[in-house]
């Protein structure tokens, strides 16, 4: 049995593709701003995640020695 074929070519990742198609529908400024959004959406839930998990520490009855 042979092996199959090598692809001398990546297949592009879904991310790539959208990039591509991104920079066809859109100027800089549109990418960038999108994009600026986007980071700050994940940050928004970044701290949100920190601030849940502070809650739940300090509302955890105290340890006694």
């Amino acid at each position: 049995m042979q092996a199959p074929p090598v692809r001398a070519t990546a297949i592009p990742s879904l991310t790539a593709a959208l990039r591509a198609v991104e920079s066809l529908l859109m100027s800089g400024g549109q990418r960038t701003a999108r994009r600026n959004a986007w980071t700050s959406v994940l940050e928004d839930r970044r701290r949100a995640r920190d601030r849940v998990e502070a809650q739940r520490f300090l509302e955890r009855p105290a340890e006694r020695p």
